[in-house]
C-alpha cells in the first residue's frame, strides 16, 4: 500500500499494461506456459479494441508461433493480399506506377492479409479470457509504483470522480494498486509510464532518439464495382515535399470496404504544416478518389506510430519489469508494420518471465534474459536488415532515400557494412514560422474531404468534460509568449483533433486546451517545439471507441 491510504491493492503474478497486441500476446503465453499464474492486463479503453488503430497489413508469423491453429479458432485474419500497387506521386494528379521489380522487397506483401488489428485484438482478449488471464478494460494506469530499492512493483490506475478543480465529485472512487512480481508495459506507441520508465533507469543511454509519424486513417465503404477485395495499394510523393517523409495507403479490405491513410513523419520542418488537412488533400489525388467517388466514410482516427527502428530501441528491461512492443519501437518501418513483431516481443517477455518464477524468483530480479531473447530472435535481424531505412529518408529525401532503400535491401538485403543514425529529436525539427512559407489548404467538400470536427465525430470520442485535463502545460505562458511568435503555435495544426485553438479575446490572444475532442494520438506530446506539453491518461474509458479500425 502506498500512501495514497485509501487505494485498495490486488496481488498477481504479472501485472500487464495495455491491452493491445503486444500485451495480450504476453498473458495469452504466460498461461499457456503455466495456467497457474495469476496475470491481470489493464486496458485504458472502454474495451479491448477501443483504442486500437492501425492501416493494417498483418504479417501473420507472430500469431503462427502463439496460435498455430488460428484459422481454425475464428481469428479475424481472413483476407490474404493479392496485389500490391504502388503509386509514385508526383503533383495533385500525377502519380506513375512503381514496377514490382523496382519495389523494395520488405513491401511485398505475399502471405500477409488485411485485418483491422481492433478485431485481432478483440479476438485475442477473448482468447486470453479463456486462458483464464484477468482482463479489466476501462482501467487507466496512470502511475508506476516503487518499492524502498526503486524496484518496479506494479502500477496504480487513474482516480474515478475527480472534478477540474480537483475536488471530488459524488461519484469519486479511488484508484487500485495493481501489484505484480513482474510488471510488462505494453502501452504501445509514445507510452506515458513507459517513457517516465525511460527516463527514471536511462533506457535510452545508447540509443537513438525514438522518431515518429502521426498515422490518420479513414473506413470507407465503396461501390462494390471499384473494390477489388485483397488489393493494397500505398503512395508516396506528393502532397508531401521531398524532404518531408511518409506516405499514404488505401488497402481493400472485406465487405466492400477500404481502410485509407497517411503516415505524415513527425521530423517535418515547415510549422504550417497540417497532416490532417494533407491527408485530406491527399484523398483527392485521382489515384485515390476514384474509389471513394460514390462511397461512405464511416469512421477516422489517428495514432502516432514509431519509426525510429533498430537504432532507436532502448534497453528492455529494468528492475522488476520490461517493454514490449510500441512501447518500446519495434515497429519495422520499411514494412509499416508492427503488430507481428509486437506478439513476438510478447510471447519473449511470457517466456522469460516463466522461467525466472519457475526458478523460484520473487521478482527481485531485472530479467535481462528477455533482452538477450529478443537479440536472438528474428524481430532482431528483421529490424537489424531495415535499420538504415528511416535515417536514409532524412540524408538523403524521399525520392533517394526510397533508391538507396531497393539496393539496401535487394541487393545488399539489409547488411551493407555500415549503420546511419538519425540524432535530432523530431520536436527539434521545426524552423522558424517566418523563415516557411504558410500553406493555403482547401476548405473541405464534404464528400471525399472534411473537418476536423465531423472527423472526430466518426470516432466516438468521449471524455467526461467535468475532470481535469489530460493535456498538461509544464508553463501555461509558453504557447501563447513563445511558440506562437516563433512558429506561429503549431498545436493548432498538428493536433488531428482540433484540440488546440488560439483564441482572440478582448483583444488578446489565448491558448484553449478541448481535451474532451482527444482522440489520444500523442502527437502534442511528440512535436511541440519545446516539450511543453504532457499527456497523460484521462479517467478509464474515456477517449475514442473505435470500431473496425
Amino acid at each position: 500500500m502506498s500512501e495514497h491510504s485509501e487505494r485498495e491493492s490486488m496481488e498477481f503474478d504479472v501485472v500487464i499494461v495495455g491491452g493491445g497486441p503486444a500485451g495480450l500476446a504476453a498473458a495469452c503465453r504466460l498461461m499457456q506456459l503455466d495456467d497457474s499464474l495469476s496475470v491481470v492486463v489493464l486496458e485504458k479503453g472502454s474495451e479491448i479494441g477501443a483504442h486500437i488503430l492501425s492501416g493494417n497489413v498483418f504479417d501473420p508469423r507472430g500469431l503462427d508461433e502463439l496460435f498455430p491453429d488460428w484459422k481454425d479458432a475464428g481469428a479475424p485474419v481472413t483476407t490474404p493480399v493479392l496485389r500490391d500497387d504502388v503509386f509514385y506521386l508526383t503533383s495533385e494528379t500525377k502519380g506513375p506506377k512503381v514496377p514490382g521489380p523496382f519495389l523494395p522487397a520488405p513491401m511485398h506483401n505475399k502471405g500477409n492479409y488485411v485485418i483491422s488489428l481492433g478485431k485481432l485484438c478483440r479476438w485475442l482478449g477473448e482468447q486470453a479470457e479463456n486462458l483464464g488471464v484477468n482482463v479489466f478494460p476501462g482501467f487507466a494506469a496512470s502511475e508506476v509504483l516503487f518499492d524502498d530499492d526503486g524496484r518496479v512493483t506494479g502500477v496504480a490506475t487513474s482516480d474515478m470522480g475527480v472534478a477540474k478543480d480537483g475536488s471530488r465529485k459524488p461519484s469519486y472512487t479511488p484508484g487500485y494498486e495493481l501489484l505484480g512480481k513482474y510488471t510488462v508495459f505494453a502501452e504501445g506507441c509514445r507510452g506515458n509510464l513507459g517513457e517516465q520508465l525511460m527516463q527514471r533507469f536511462d533506457l535510452r543511454a545508447d540509443a537513438d532518439p525514438q522518431h515518429y509519424g502521426i498515422g490518420l486513417k479513414e473506413v470507407w465503404e465503396i461501390d462494390a464495382g471499384k473494390h477489388e477485395e485483397g488489393l493494397v495499394v500505398h503512395t508516396l510523393g506528393w502532397p508531401l515535399d521531398n524532404r518531408t517523409d511518409g506516405g499514404g495507403f488505401l488497402y481493400h479490405a472485406a465487405n466492400n470496404q477500404v481502410f485509407l491513410g497517411l503516415i505524415v513523419g513527425l521530423g517535418y520542418r515547415n510549422p504550417h504544416l497540417a497532416p490532417f488537412e494533407e491527408f485530406q488533400r491527399w484523398k483527392q489525388h485521382p489515384k485515390i478518389r476514384h474509389y471513394l467517388e460514390g462511397g461512405k466514410r464511416v469512421s477516422y482516427g489517428a495514432r502516432a506510430v514509431n519509426k525510429g527502428g533498430f537504432q532507436s530501441l532502448p534497453k528492455l528491461s529494468f528492475p522488476g519489469g520490461m517493454l514490449v512492443g510500441c512501447d518500446a519501437g519495434f515497429l519495422n518501418g520499411i514494412k509499416i508494420k508492427g503488430a507481428h513483431t509486437a506478439i513476438k516481443t510478447g510471447m519473449l517477455a511470457a517466456e522469460a518471465i516463466q522461467e525466472a518464477l519457475a526458478a523460484g524468483d520473487e521478482g527481485q530480479n531485472e530479467l535481462a534474459a528477455y533482452g538477450e531473447a529478443v537479440g536472438n530472435s528474428w524481430v532482431h535481424d528483421e529490424l537489424y536488415r531495415a535499420r538504415n531505412f528511416t535515417p536514409a529518408l532524412h540524408k538523403l529525401g524521399t525520392f533517394l532515400g526510397a533508391a538507396f532503400t531497393f539496393v539496401d535491401q535487394n541487393i545488399f538485403r539489409g547488411r551493407l557494412p555500415f549503420t546511419w543514425h538519425y540524432a535530432t529529436p523530431d520536436h527539434e525539427s521545426l524552423g522558424k514560422a517566418a523563415e516557411h512559407p504558410v500553406i493555403e489548404y482547401p476548405k473541405p467538400d464534404g464528400v471525399i474531404s472534411f473537418d476536423r470536427l465531423s472527423s472526430v465525430y466518426l470516432s466516438s470520442t468521449n471524455h467526461e468534460e467535468d475532470q481535469p485535463s489530460h493535456l498538461v502545460l509544464k508553463d501555461v505562458a509558453v504557447p501563447i509568449d513563445y511558440n506562437l511568435p516563433n512558429y506561429a503555435e503549431p498545436a493548432q495544426r498538428y493536433c488531428p483533433a482540433g484540440v488546440y485553438e488560439v483564441v482572440e479575446e478582448d483583444g488578446s490572444q489565448r491558448f484553449q486546451i478541448n481535451a474532451q475532442n482527444c482522440v489520444h494520438c500523442k502527437t502534442c506530446d511528440i512535436k511541440d517545439p519545446t516539450q511543453n506539453i504532457v499527456w497523460t491518461v484521462p479517467e478509464g474509458g474515456g477517449g475514442p471507441n473505435y470500431s473496425g479500425m
